[in-house]
C-alpha cells in the first residue's frame, strides 16, 4: 500500500482549488507526507490569504512565499525547510507561466521577453529548485514536476510553453542523470489538459478539452486527484526504480494517432 508517513515534501504551484498541485498536495497529505507549501506573494497579499485558507485542512507545517524569479525568496524558503525539518524527501515542481498574447496567434510573433520570462519560470525554475533541494535530499528523494504533450508536439496555440515545457522534459533527464547516483529520482507528469488558472490563458483551452473527451481511449479528460495519485505513487518507494521518466496521465489520449 502507498505510504508516504514521515516524509516531507513540498509542493510548489498551488494557486486556487482548480491546481493540478492541489489536486497533489491532497493525495500526498492522504498518503501520510507532512506537507510543506509555498506561495506567489503578491504586495497586497491576495495569493496569500487564498492559498493559507485552501490548504488549511491539509495542515501543512511550512507555509512560505517563493517567488522563482527572485534568488533572494528561494533561498530563504529552502533555509526555511533546512531549520524546520533538516531535509526535504519529495519537491513538487507545479510552476509555470507565459503571457497571455504568447499563448495565441503566430509562434514566431513571441517576444524576446515573453520567450526567457516563460523559460524562466516554467524551465529554469526546475533546475534551481532541485538544487536547493538537493543538499536537504542527504537521504534520497524524489522530484516530480508537470509536463504536457505541447512539448512534444505542436498544440493549437500552446506556442512558447511548448518550447518551455520541451526544456523542462530535457531539463528531468539531466537532473535524474545527475542526482541519480545521491538516490534522487527526478520524473515528470504529462497531464491531460486540465481548465486550471494557468491553462486558461491558452487560446482555445475548452476545445481542446473537448478534443480530448471525444479522441482519448477512456473518451474523457483526467482530474487533479487522477494526477494526485500518480504523483503520490512516484514519490513513494513503489516507484523506488524509476528515475527520468515522463508519465503520461490523459486518459491516453498521448496513443493516438487520428
Amino acid at each position: 500500500m502507498l505510504n508516504l508517513t514521515g516524509k516531507n515534501a513540498l509542493v510548489t504551484g498551488i494557486a486556487n482549488n482548480r491546481s493540478i498541485a492541489w489536486g497533489i498536495a491532497q493525495q500526498l497529505h492522504q498518503a501520510g507526507a507532512n506537507l510543506g507549501i509555498t506561495y506567489l506573494p503578491d504586495d497586497k497579499g491576495r495569493f496569500e490569504k487564498k492559498v493559507a485558507e485552501l490548504v488549511e485542512p491539509l495542515q501543512p507545517s511550512i507555509f512560505v512565499p517563493c517567488n522563482v524569479q527572485d534568488d533572494a525568496q528561494i533561498e530563504a524558503a529552502f533555509k526555511t525547510v533546512a531549520d524546520k525539518w533538516g531535509k526535504i524527501d519529495i519537491l513538487i515542481h507545479c510552476l509555470a507561466f507565459a503571457n497571455k498574447e504568447d499563448l495565441t496567434g503566430d509562434f514566431s510573433q513571441t517576444s524576446r521577453a515573453g520567450f526567457t520570462q516563460a523559460l524562466e519560470i516554467s524551465a529554469y525554475s526546475l533546475t534551481q529548485l532541485a538544487a536547493a533541494a538537493k543538499p536537504l535530499m542527504a537521504e534520497g528523494g524524489s522530484i516530480v514536476t508537470l509536463t504536457y504533450l505541447g512539448g512534444v508536439k505542436v498544440i493549437p496555440n500552446y506556442n512558447v510553453m511548448g518550447v518551455a515545457k520541451a526544456a523542462l522534459e530535457m531539463s528531468v533527464r539531466y537532473l535524474a542523470a545527475e542526482l541519480g547516483s545521491h538516490n534522487i529520482r527526478v520524473n515528470a507528469i504529462s497531464a491531460g489538459p486540465i481548465r486550471t488558472l494557468a491553462s486558461s490563458a491558452v487560446g482555445g483551452i475548452l476545445d481542446m478539452i473537448h478534443h480530448v473527451e471525444e479522441v482519448a481511449p477512456l473518451k474523457r479528460t483526467v482530474t487533479q486527484l487522477e494526477v494526485g495519485n500518480a504523483a503520490a505513487f512516484l514519490c513513494s518507494d513503489l516507484a523506488s526504480g524509476i528515475t527520468g521518466q515522463i508519465l503520461y496521465v490523459d486518459a491516453g489520449y498521448e496513443i493516438m494517432g487520428m
